[in-house]
């Protein structure tokens, strides 16, 4: 595992220590202060052979954790995330499918919250506070719980039960909130200093892109280093779109893929919640506060991401997309998916499926395009609110004969 040289401000560029916690850029002169990035000294890396590299991490590093040879030099509190699957689509030739439920707590939130628990137990931290849209709260309520770490999470009152339930179950202190992530973000930075919790938010602090990262890492070797042509991604606070940019930048500076063109990252979006969507088709640098947002996709639902000014960057370098999809939309994907793939998408996962449909439909992309859709948890922990928009309910059991015993 590398040392940090050290952490790099997305907005103005400083440079600043990696030897206490740190949560955003200090430097920046207006609001609001930049994220950070972990930056390390890869010369090490270059020239080698990336298979060599990984069968070596590999024999006592599972998991995400096979790629430590670009990741903080820290001892892993680890669950087994990372290293899921790739499905190929069995109608869609040149579809790709990563398959992130297969995660720890059921979605991809467990590669951030992995490394950035790490990291917080390598630092002493002692109490982490989290807004979520559901989540993020049970993957840090997992991971806390393994590092001994206390974990306050904040959460919209109407999230999943799955969510709530996972993160009381873990031993977590839970608030739900009558409101939206942002109101929950809000009360964690008004409590935070007197609590005495560090602020573990969506691009807050450091080191959950470098756990988002590592699919980035993944999806390459997985299609034997290559690029496909587009990765569709299901776009809230957007830490994992953020992190997969950041590792082809990483691979392409070490030399294990060659520079060239990259994928089009398409960030999708509810159109009940749709911010990003909504700035780049005005081509605005940043998003404007999404009001009265609503979705059943509650990943989705974040009236206006901090990483959103990196993320439109990200869009507009990679000639990408943001697009939004409705509800109905969605819907419809989880059941053709489940149908016809044997997949249950969560309700993230079918906006991207549902946008891929549409982008066919309109031309933009060519059915021979090799494409990589995430889906980034399963559809299990989103039962409540997919039976709620199917309008289904259980129903009574059908009377059963009665047969007199013969004697």
């Amino acid at each position: 595992m590398p040392s940090i040289a050290f952490l790099e401000c997305t907005r103005c560029g400083a440079h600043i220590s990696a030897d206490e916690p740190q949560t955003v850029c200090t430097q920046c002169l207006e609001p609001p202060a930049g994220s950070l990035y972990v930056r390390y000294d890869l010369s090490r890396l270059k020239g080698t052979d990336p298979r060599k590299v990984i069968n070596e991490s590999r024999n006592d590093w599972r998991g995400m954790w096979r790629y430590k040879s670009v990741l903080p030099d820290v001892e892993p509190v680890s669950l087994g995330e990372g290293w899921t699957p790739i499905i190929r689509s069995k109608r869609f030739e040149s579809v790709y499918l990563k398959e992130e439920g297969t995660n720890p707590t059921g979605t991809f939130k467990a590669r951030g919250l992995a490394m950035a628990v790490s990291m917080a137990r390598h630092y002493g931290l002692k109490k982490l506070a989290v807004p979520s849209a559901g989540n993020a709260a049970g993957a840090l309520a997992a991971y806390a719980a393994a590092a001994g770490i206390e974990a306050h999470i904040f959460m919209p009152q109407d999230v999943p039960m799955a969510n709530y339930v996972e993160a009381v179950a873990y031993g977590a202190k839970v608030t739900l909130v009558d409101g939206l992530i942002s109101d929950c973000a809000r009360i964690v930075a008004e409590r935070k200093d007197q609590e005495g919790w560090f602020d573990i938010s969506t691009l807050k602090e450091p080191f959950r892109v470098e756990g988002k990262k590592t699919m980035g890492y993944e999806l390459v070797e997985q299609l034997d280093w290559e690029y496909p042509e587009a990765v569709f991604y299901p776009t809230g606070g957007g830490v994992g779109l953020i992190g997969m940019w950041k590792a082809f930048e990483e691979l392409e500076e070490i030399g294990w893929v060659k520079p060239g063109k990259r994928p089009r990252m398409i960030a999708v979006q509810s159109s009940g919640c749709a911010p990003v969507v909504r700035a780049f088709e005005s081509g605005a640098h940043t998003s404007t506060m999404w009001q009265n947002a609503s979705t059943f996709a509650a990943g989705l639902r974040v009236p206006k991401p901090y990483g959103d000014r990196i993320m439109l960057n990200i869009i507009k370098q990679s000639d990408g997309l943001a697009i939004s999809v409705t509800d109905d939309e969605i819907l419809a994907s989880i059941k053709d998916w489940a149908q016809n793939e044997g997949i249950f998408l969560s309700p993230e996962g079918a906006s991207v499926t549902a946008a891929y449909g549409k982008l066919i439909a309109e031309g933009t992309l060519s059915p021979k395009d090799r494409v990589l859709l995430f889906n980034t948890g399963s559809g299990l922990k989103y039962t409540d609110v997919i039976a709620e928009a199917m309008g289904l309910k259980r129903p009574a059991p059908e009377p059963q004969p009665v047969f007199e015993m013969l004697t």
